[in-house]
């Protein structure tokens, strides 16, 4: 199911990267006492009151003709519209400016609920420079201060107080749920369309000209799929500078959604930074993967040439040589009749369930053939291990100490279960725990 999203949008130089640091807990944004620093829109994830969220720092927003400040409004736009939740962040200090203004008017029009944060009010005696703030018309403005890190709790009680009822997926358990994903102009579209054989979503050869995500339920063969496909720009007409920065959050939230995830790479372009990004965030949620590899029909080629682009996927995703690959051309339909067959496949790995004693025969095995090292002393042991999930298959370990489980003898334990039991295109977890922890 798809996280709820909060963006925090203000002019610049109102503390937002700042408190969105105190809400994730890591510094991802810039923090530099200079207008206008942050440049682009980041993601974070957090969670208060047991529930998770996405969390967006945008630019701050300027009415401008200045070119950075119009760019970094876009990009607040846009978070808007992607946002449930929208936190106003204003200068306690500063009061109301016309900027502040501006942006009310923006807010107003969006029509999500949003939480207006006065920061920068570091004492009680500062607490009076709340209250022009009411004239926003955005109701009790919650004083806080991102220097001190005071406020931020009532803050975030707001906003989760709007958070949208979150619900279960409306599909049954054995329809599989596939979202393709990749950055703009990789073709992801025209996937959709050759696979059902219909046009289905626009096309186009300009980035990001798909209006909005789409599920599209499809049944082949007996088997039914639902495909989440992560749109480009929601705006035809609009034009962003960097636009494959704004398709992060929308493949975030399809991927949380779904079962099987195509990571689609541009073949006549090649694998770039942000590839990275979307296949890493699919692999830390847990799910199926497979590498679908574009436009294979353009690619000037030899004998070799597959064989080397293979070779340069596995090295820069490292993370995930468990995805297989398949190189297609969703124009001329190329190798496309493998796309489905391989996707029940990894579904299938994905939702895999090892017997207890078959397991650790297993594990008994590996231990046998290569004992764990001593650590000062100490040798770890595995009392025995068992299955308690899927989608991905995850394992417990059951042993005397968990600090004397090295990361090189779980990957060794992870190959060894692999080995026996394939897992193909999925991640699989393995949880160290105390042998006294499961009672």
């Amino acid at each position: 199911m798809a996280k709820p999203v909060v963006a925090v949008v203000g002019r610049p130089n109102v503390g937002k990267s700042t408190i969105f640091n105190r809400i994730i807990g890591d510094r991802l944004s810039i923090v530099e006492d200079k207008p206008g620093i942050t440049r682009d829109r980041i993601y974070g994830q957090a969670e208060w009151r047991d529930i998770p969220f996405h969390i967006i720092d945008t630019g701050g927003i300027e009415i401008s003709d200045e070119y950075i400040l119009k760019s970094i409004r876009a990009q607040a736009e846009l978070a808007i519209e992607e946002a449930d939740v929208i936190v106003f962040m204003v200068d306690g200090k500063a009061g109301i400016t016309p900027s502040d203004s501006e942006v009310a008017e923006l807010l107003f029009k969006s029509r999500k609920p949003v939480v207006l944060a006065v920061n920068k009010v570091d004492n009680i005696k500062r607490m009076d420079d709340i209250y022009e703030f009411y004239s926003l018309g955005f109701g009790d403005p919650i004083a806080i201060s991102g220097a001190h890190g005071l406020g931020i709790g009532d803050l975030l009680d707001a906003v989760v107080e709007h958070f949208p009822e979150i619900t279960d997926d409306e599909y049954d358990e054995d329809v599989i749920r596939v979202a393709i994903i990749g950055r703009p102009n990789v073709g992801k579209s025209s996937m959709v369309n050759a696979l059902l054989g219909e046009d289905r979503v626009i096309v186009s050869d300009q980035a990001g000209t798909t209006r909005d995500a789409v599920d599209t339920p499809f049944e082949r063969d007996g088997q039914r799929y639902v495909i989440i496909d992560t749109a480009g720009m929601r705006k035809r007409g609009k034009v962003y500078e960097n636009v494959e920065k704004y398709s992060v959050l929308r493949a975030m939230k399809a991927i949380e959604r779904a079962d099987v995830v195509l990571v689609v790479i541009n073949g006549e372009e090649g694998i770039i930074e942000q590839d990275k990004h979307i296949a890493g965030f699919a692999h830390e949620a847990g799910k199926a993967a497979i590498f679908v590899v574009n436009k294979w029909d353009v690619v000037e080629k030899d004998d070799k040439t597959l064989h080397q682009f293979s070779q340069k996927i596995r090295d820069h995703f490292l993370f995930m040589t468990y995805a297989p690959i398949l190189f297609v051309s969703a124009k001329t339909g190329q190798r496309l009749h493998k796309l489905l067959p391989l996707v029940n496949e990894v579904a299938e790995q994905h939702s895999l369930r090892i017997p207890t004693h078959v397991l650790n025969d297993v594990v008994a095995d590996a231990v046998a053939i290569n004992p764990p090292p001593r650590d000062k002393g100490r040798r770890l042991k595995i009392n025995y291990a068992t299955q308690i999930g899927v989608k991905p298959p995850t394992f417990v370990f059951f042993v005397n100490s968990p600090e004397l489980m090295h990361f090189s003898y779980e990957r060794y334990l992870e190959n060894k279960i692999r080995a026996a039991f394939q897992f193909s295109g999925t991640p699989i977890r393995l949880w160290m725990r105390r042998k006294s922890d499961q009672e």
